[in-house]
């Protein structure tokens, strides 16, 4: 069945004491609108609450499991209304992230397909992430002069040594193998197996992790990790993303992994390569800003990494430093130009007191600072899907 409204972009099948909610935005590669954020938030918050409610399946319809959420569905509503439209659809996004993070009731994520930026947000704060052959993992907000956000300085920053630098710096994707090493995907199942893995699921009576583990541990295999992949590379990566500032890991990465001193003739590696590229391509004021964001979420709780991530958005929303989101927008939304003006266009130009303006309260008459949902099972929940 379909919820009703102003379209069937959420389906809900049910059976028995399992709930699977499918996102229905094929088109758009299951962009979460704002519809979408508002009926999953309630629809999650009222499963909680069912005593007969066991255990959630989240999953996409088509080749995406969710691209992340409906960015220029956002500019609108900051061009046609106020920015803090925009905002206020934002914050709705991070309090169903709250939600998913604290939720006592196991989710399952099918990602079939492409997840990035908001998409991570649904799956990733969940306990069980279920990856297929098919699974494409990125955080290309940088590129589009924003920054990894959806609570990923909570869970990026938890990633074995820098890696969650490298990926949200650089906005490479991963693919369903990097995933599972990482530790962003808990099990790899083949697409084709799907389906049987999802009726085991729809046969659960109890909420107990062990148990769903179990079944889907039946059906789950161990990816091979590509030569090529950047984690095969994870001791260069750790001595490069761990430097302080991106300037240093810039000149790092380049002296490292491409002008190697003790080599007199090296080959340079692909994934050097493109991270060094990507780097260059993105917003500077971005990359700063998330570098900030991702070190101090290594020391916070969800709830604190919600809040700084929304005050880091509410804050490029409405151009109280740069104008870099909506230039990021035009270029590669819009116009489609693939070139964006970053103002500052350059690292050295932008100060610490510029990126420092992300993490304040907004002054403003029009926002007010996030209020997430209260919690009784906040500490429990969060530690038990680590």
């Amino acid at each position: 069945m379909a919820f009703p409204g102003e379209s069937n972009q959420i389906l809900e099948e049910v059976n028995s004491a399992v709930k699977t909610l499918i996102l229905n935005r094929p088109e758009k590669l299951n962009a979460i609108s704002p519809s979408m954020a508002s009926k999953l938030l309630d629809t999650f918050q009222a499963y909680e609450k069912d005593s007969n409610v066991k255990l959630v399946i989240l999953k996409g319809n088509g080749k995406a499991f969710c691209s992340g959420g409906d960015i220029t569905t956002g500019v609108r509503l900051v061009s046609e209304v106020k920015w803090s439209s925009g905002v206020k659809y934002y914050g709705t996004q991070l309090k169903l992230n709250y939600v998913l993070a604290t939720n006592k009731k196991p989710q399952v994520s099918l990602i079939n397909g492409i997840v990035m930026g908001g998409g991570a947000g649904l799956s990733m704060h969940g306990e069980f992430r279920v990856v297929t052959e098919n699974a494409v993992f990125s955080m290309p907000e940088t590129l589009l002069g924003l920054f990894p956000d959806v609570g990923s300085s909570y869970f990026l920053s938890r990633l074995a040594g820098f890696f969650g630098e490298y990926i949200g710096l650089t906005s490479r994707r991963l693919d369903a193998a990097e995933m599972v090493a990482c530790g962003l995907a808990t099990h790899f199942v083949l697409s084709m197996n799907l389906p049987l893995l999802e009726e085991a699921l729809n046969k659960v009576e109890s909420s107990d992790p062990a148990g769903i583990c179990t079944i889907i541990d039946e059906f789950s295999l161990r990816p091979v990790l590509k030569k090529d992949s950047a984690y095969q590379r994870l001791e260069i990566i750790n001595k490069c993303f761990s430097k302080e500032t991106v300037e240093e890991i810039l000149s790092t990465l380049e002296h490292e992994a491409i002008n190697k001193a003790d080599v007199p003739i090296s080959k340079p590696e692909k994934w050097a390569v493109a991270a060094i590229k990507s780097l260059k391509m993105a917003s500077p004021t971005s990359l700063k800003v998330f570098l900030r964001s991702i070190r101090e979420g290594r020391t916070q709780d969800i709830s604190q990494c919600l809040i700084q991530e929304y005050r880091m958005v509410s804050h490029a929303l409405r151009r109280t430093v740069s104008n870099d989101f909506y230039q990021g927008c035009r270029a590669i939304l819009f116009d489609k130009d693939g070139r964006p003006k970053w103002d500052p266009s350059k690292l050295e130009l932008i100060s610490k007191e510029m990126v420092d303006q992300y993490f304040t309260k907004v002054d403003d008459e029009d926002w007010e600072d996030l209020q997430l949902p209260v919690r009784s099972n906040t500490a429990d929940s969060v530690r038990a899907k680590l």
